[in-house]
C-alpha cells in the first residue's frame, strides 16, 4: 500500500481520537483512562512479541532508547493530553496539536539532520493557518480558567515531537511493528504504579457499553494500529513531512461531527481544508 493511504488511514484514526477521547473524559478521569487504555494497547502488542518467541535482537544499547520512547508515548503525551483536553477545550486543544509540525521540523534538522527548506516551511505555515481557520469557527478560548490545561496539551504535543523524533532510528533498524511493540509495554510498565493507584478506586460499574466502547477504541485503535501506522509512515518519509499530516486531525474530526453529530458544513470550513490541504502538499514538494 502506497505510504501516503498509510498516513491517510492514520490521519482519520488520530482525527477521531479527540472526540472519543472528550466524550469519554466526561465520565472518566485523565489517569484511569490512560491506564486502561494502555492495558489494553500492551496486551494486544504483547501477544506480538510472545508470537515472536523471545526473538526480538534488540542490542543493549537501545532498550534505554525504547524505554524513553514508551515514557514519552504514554505517561506524558498520552496522560498530559487527556489531563489538558480535561481542562480545556477540544478547540484549543486541536490547535495546539496543529503546532506538532512546527516542533518536528526544528527537531529532525537539529537531530535527523534533515533539510529545513523554504517549501517546507512555507507548508507547514499554510497548514497551521488552514487549521486555525477551521478551529477559530468552531470557538477557541485561551482564557486563564484554560491555562493549565493548555499547557498541560502543549507538554503532550512537545512529547509526541520527540516521540516522533528519537523513533526514526529504531524503526529503520526494528521496524515499526517491533518498536511500537516494546515502547508501548515499557510507557505502560512506567504509568503503572498511578494508574493502579487510580484505577482501583474508579467506580467502574457506573460504566455504560459506549464507555467501554470508546476506550476500545483508544486502547487498540489508537495506540496500537494509529501509533503502529505512523511509525510505519515515519519509516519511509522525512519527519517533518509526515508531522505536517497531523494537522488534518482537527478537519477530519469536524467531518466526522458532520456525518454523527449534526453539524453544518460551512464556506469557513470549506476555505480551512483548502489552506490545510495546499500547507500539506507543498511541505512533500519540500
Amino acid at each position: 500500500m502506497n505510504v501516503y493511504a498509510i498516513v491517510i488511514i492514520q490521519m482519520f484514526i488520530a482525527g477521531a481520537t479527540h472526540i472519543v477521547a472528550k466524550a469519554v473524559l466526561h465520565d472518566v478521569d485523565a489517569a484511569t483512562l490512560t491506564f486502561l487504555r494502555s492495558l489494553l494497547s500492551t496486551l494486544g502488542l504483547g501477544f506480538f512479541l510472545l508470537a515472536k518467541r523471545g526473538n526480538l535482537s534488540i542490542e543493549r544499547r537501545d532498550w534505554k532508547r525504547l524505554a524513553f520512547l514508551g515514557f514519552l508515548g504514554i505517561p506524558v503525551n498520552q496522560y498530559f493530553y487527556l489531563y489538558g483536553v480535561n481542562l480545556s477545550t477540544a478547540a484549543n486543544g486541536a490547535l495546539l496539536y496543529a503546532t506538532t509540525p512546527v516542533f518536528v521540523l526544528l527537531l529532525s534538522h537539529f537531530i535527523l539532520n534533515e533539510r529545513v527548506t523554504p517549501k517546507k516551511t512555507v507548508g507547514i505555515l499554510f497548514a497551521f493557518v488552514g487549521v486555525a481557520i477551521v478551529v477559530f469557527e468552531r470557538g477557541i478560548d485561551f482564557s486563564s480558567e484554560y491555562t493549565f490545561g493548555n499547557f498541560m496539551i502543549l507538554i503532550a504535543v512537545v512529547a509526541w515531537a520527540f516521540f516522533t523524533i528519537y523513533g526514526k532510528p529504531m524503526i529503520l533498524k526494528y521496524g515499526a511493528m517491533q518498536t511500537t511493540s516494546v515502547a508501548m509495554i515499557a510507557g505502560m510498565v512506567f504509568f503503572l504504579p498511578v494508574g493502579l493507584f487510580v484505577a482501583a478506586q474508579f467506580p467502574f460499574r457506573t460504566l455504560a457499553t459506549a464507555h467501554w466502547a470508546g476506550i476500545l477504541y483508544l486502547g487498540i485503535g489508537t495506540s496500537i494500529f494509529g501509533y503502529m501506522l505512523w511509525y510505519y509512515a515515519l519509516g519511509r518519509i522525512e519527519a517533518a513531512k509526515l508531522a505536517v499530516f497531523a494537522n488534518g486531525q482537527p478537519i477530519v474530526a469536524t467531518l466526522l461531527a458532520l456525518a454523527f453529530l449534526d453539524y453544518t458544513l460551512t464556506g469557513t470550513f470549506i476555505l480551512g481544508g483548502i489552506v490545510t490541504i495546499t500547507g500539506v502538499i507543498l511541505t512533500q514538494l519540500g
